[in-house]
C-alpha cells in the first residue's frame, strides 16, 4: 500500500501552480515577447564567441586547421556565420529591450543587420588590439614561455577579448548582447569587466581572479592590474524620485602606464596619473599625481604619496 505523503498531490500542486501565477510579482519577474520574439540564446551566443575567437586567434581556437593560404578561405565562411548568427542575437537583444521599455522598434531585423556589419568592420581593429594585449601578457609575466600560451590560457586574455568585443558592441548601441558577452568571461574567470568600460591598448591583468571594473572607467594604454583590484563608484546619484540616475561618469581614470597591485581598491571619478603605481590593499579615493607611488601604511589606517 503507497503510504506516500504526496500520493495525492494533485491539490497541493495545483495551489503551489496558482500561488506561482499570481500576477504581482510577473511585473518584473516574467518576459512577454513582442510577437513570437525569444530572448537571446546563450548557446548560440556562445557559438558567435567561439567563432569569434576563432576569427581572432586562427588556428587556437576551432576544429579546423588554418595556414596563410587557406585562411581567406576560412575567415570568409567563418564571418558569414557568425553575421548571421549574430544578427539575429542582436534582433532578440532589440525586441527584449522594447518589451521592456514599452517602446516598439518597427525595423529592428534590418537594424540589428546593420549593427552586425558595422560590428564585423571592427573586427581589425580588435585583433588589432589584442595583439597588444597579448604582447603585454607575455612581456609582463616571467612564467609566461611564450606568447600563444597566453592566448590559449590565460584568464585575462579571454576576459579582455570578450570585453574588447562587448565595448565594441555597447558603442553600437546594442542592447543587452554586450552585457551577455561581459557576464560569459565573468562566469569563466572571475573578471567582472563592465561593457562600457574604456581600455586602451597592451592591457595586462595577472592572475585575475575578482577584478572589477565599472561601466565608466577609462584605462589607458600600458596599465596592468592585479588580482581583486576593484575600479568602483564611491556614491551613486538619485533623481526626484528616488531612482538612480544612470550613465553618469563615477568610476576611476587610470592614465597611461598605470600598475595597480592586488586588493587595491580604487573609488569615485578620480584620476591615477601617468606611471603611478598604486600597492596592495591600497583604499583609495582621490586623484593622485602623475609618478605617484601609493603605498598602504603599516598601521593601515591611511596611505603614503611618495610621488
Amino acid at each position: 500500500m503507497d503510504t506516500s505523503p504526496f500520493r495525492n498531490g494533485a491539490p497541493q500542486i495545483e495551489r503551489i501552480c496558482k500561488a506561482l501565477c499570481s500576477p504581482a510579482p510577473y511585473q518584473t519577474m516574467i518576459y512577454e515577447s513582442p510577437g513570437d520574439t525569444p530572448m537571446p540564446s546563450l548557446e548560440i551566443m556562445g557559438e558567435i564567441m567561439s567563432r569569434l575567437r576563432a576569427a581572432l586567434f586562427p588556428g587556437f581556437f576551432g576544429n579546423t586547421r588554418v595556414s596563410l593560404h587557406s585562411l581567406p578561405f576560412h575567415m570568409a565562411a567563418n564571418l558569414d556565420s557568425i553575421f548571421t548568427l549574430l544578427a539575429e542575437q542582436i534582433r532578440r537583444g532589440i525586441c527584449f529591450t522594447c518589451a521592456e521599455t514599452m517602446r516598439p522598434h518597427p525595423n529592428c531585423g534590418r537594424d540589428a543587420e546593420e549593427k552586425a556589419m558595422a560590428f564585423l568592420k571592427e573586427l581589425p581593429g580588435i585583433r588589432d588590439m589584442l595583439a597588444g594585449d597579448v604582447n603585454a601578457a607575455y612581456a609582463g609575466d616571467p612564467a609566461a614561455k611564450t606568447p600563444g600560451e597566453t592566448i590559449f590560457c590565460y584568464p585575462s586574455v579571454m576576459a579582455v577579448t570578450n570585453h574588447r568585443i562587448a565595448h565594441a558592441l555597447y558603442k553600437l548601441g546594442v542592447p543587452l548582447i554586450p552585457r551577455i558577452i561581459s557576464e560569459m568571461a565573468h562566469s569563466a574567470t572571475g573578471i567582472d569587466i563592465h561593457p562600457g568600460a574604456s581600455i586602451g591598448e597592451r592591457f595586462f591583468i595577472d592572475h585575475g581572479t575578482g577584478v572589477v571594473i565599472g561601466e565608466t572607467s577609462v584605462i589607458g594604454s600600458g596599465c596592468r592590474l592585479y588580482q581583486g583590484v576593484t575600479l568602483g563608484s564611491i556614491s551613486f546619484n538619485k533623481d526626484d524620485d528616488g531612482m538612480l540616475v544612470k550613465g553618469l561618469p563615477r568610476h576611476p581614470i587610470l592614465e597611461d602606464d598605470v600598475t595597480v597591485y592586488a586588493g587595491a581598491t580604487i573609488l569615485g571619478r578620480v584620476t591615477l596619473g601617468k606611471g603611478s603605481v598604486i600597492g596592495g590593499n591600497v583604499w583609495l579615493t582621490r586623484s593622485v599625481l602623475p609618478g605617484s607611488f601609493i603605498t598602504q601604511q603599516a598601521s593601515g589606517d591611511d596611505t603614503r604619496d611618495a610621488s
